[in-house]
């Protein structure tokens, strides 16, 4: 018999903890699709999310992050255009200076109210869901 399962992926929201407002690290996409992305990628065959998560934040902005919690899963078959992916999405954080690195075209800093628009795969909603938390505590609902 053969499967179809989607595939793991992890996506890593970097808070730099070192300036104001702990503002949070994006990747521009350097592949399709082209945009701003919350840093991440797939998870690679024996390796846990954790070990993934960490070494995707260091390949893609080379920052060294504390995994602090495991935030949601986003699973919508239709939450990248290329395949059916799962992610686990981490909250982080890290010092210093971001460089884009890996598959990332450029990198920024942003606070919640500079967040840009052209945002790649659900990334629009797991932000919203992040900011309603770290701002108000309340976390993503199931469903």
């Amino acid at each position: 018999m053969n499967y179809r399962n989607p595939i793991p992926t992890v996506d890593i929201i970097i808070e730099l903890v070192d300036r104001p407002h702990r503002p949070i690290v994006l990747i521009e996409r350097h592949n399709p699709p082209f945009g701003w992305a919350i840093p991440g990628g797939f998870v690679d065959y024996g390796e846990s999310v954790e070990v993934a998560a960490q070494r995707e934040a260091l390949e893609e902005t080379g920052l060294r992050v504390e995994l602090i919690e495991q935030f949601q899963v986003y699973s919508d078959p239709n939450r990248d255009p290329r395949k059916h992916t799962l992610s686990v999405v981490f909250l982080a954080t890290a010092t210093g200076e971001p460089q884009a690195g890996d598959d990332a075209k450029g990198i920024g800093i942003f606070e919640s109210w500079r967040v840009p628009e052209n945002l790649c795969f659900d990334h629009d909603k797991i932000l919203h869901d992040y900011w309603r938390f770290r701002h108000y505590g309340l976390r993503p609902r199931l469903g």
